[in-house]
């Protein structure tokens, strides 16, 4: 396939059915569904890696990738007889132009807010209709990671009035969390453990809510928190041989002294 002009999707979507054609590449031809979800964890990853380093450029790649492996798992569900990638498209305009009546249907002038709120109701409508089971929130996935996952929770719930206010009252209820945590460890045996898993899942809980109230993405601030740990004690790591010790020989002392000097030169 010889470039003449810019390629577009529906050059994808080709090049795709090649590859997993009978004249087409091997390892193409060999995955599924299940052997290439990795590959869109991992994809989905990176286009959120490039978004945390505000890297346009390499977004653009990324994105890319991405798209390959919807367009890849839609060739598998066409090959199949399920559904092709116009089913795809197909469905998510219709979603879009369904839960936006404000803008395809008659013209309102809505908050962001009250956009939101209009969506969770007009989902749950779309679901008693359709005949299916389930809440509020029923979409949202279990394997999504628990941080994301509590983030969805409470913004969910907090379209339909489950919330409170503003953060004060939050930064109560973390504080009401550490001291359940508290009592908690205070105990013996295996109860101590089942219960201390019990309130630290409800004390990370509350600080995602708090994270939430104060328009703090919990993700992004634990990245960079993750981040600067790894660069202060590759500090450590770095410096120790000045003191005549290695990693392991050092007391806590020593290497915490280090760690206040790596917060001062590297923030």
């Amino acid at each position: 396939m010889a470039k003449t002009k810019k390629y577009t999707f529906d050059d994808l979507v080709k090049i795709m059915a090649r590859l997993r054609g009978p004249k087409g590449c091997p390892w193409d031809r060999k995955q599924n569904h299940q052997s290439l979800l990795p590959y869109l964890i991992e994809e989905t990853y990176e286009v959120v890696d490039t978004l945390h380093r505000r890297d346009i450029e390499a977004l653009r790649e990324e994105l890319g990738d991405l798209l390959l492996q919807i367009v890849f798992h839609a060739q598998l569900a066409r090959e199949r007889k399920r559904f092709a990638i116009d089913d795809v498209t197909d469905v998510i305009c219709r979603k879009l132009i369904a839960r936006h009546p404000h803008v395809f249907g008659k013209r309102q002038a809505l908050t962001a807010d009250q956009v939101l709120g209009n969506w969770e109701k007009i989902k749950l409508a779309e679901k008693k209709n359709d005949g299916k089971k389930g809440g509020v929130l029923a979409g949202i996935p279990r394997a999504l990671p628990a941080l994301l996952q509590a983030y969805r929770v409470q913004e969910k719930t907090s379209r339909f009035g489950f919330d409170w206010d503003n953060p004060a009252p939050v930064l109560d209820k973390v504080n009401e969390e550490v001291g359940e945590l508290r009592k908690s460890m205070k105990k013996c045996g295996a109860k101590r453990k089942k219960e201390v898993e019990h309130e630290l899942g409800d004390l990370l809980f509350a600080l995602v809510n708090l994270a939430r109230h104060l328009k703090v993405d919990p993700e992004t601030a634990l990245s960079k928190s993750n981040q600067r740990f790894i660069k202060r004690f590759g500090y450590i790591e770095k410096n120790l041989p000045r003191t005549g010790k290695k990693l392991g020989e050092a007391t806590l002392a020593e290497m915490d002294s280090l760690w206040e000097e790596a917060k001062r030169k590297l923030g």
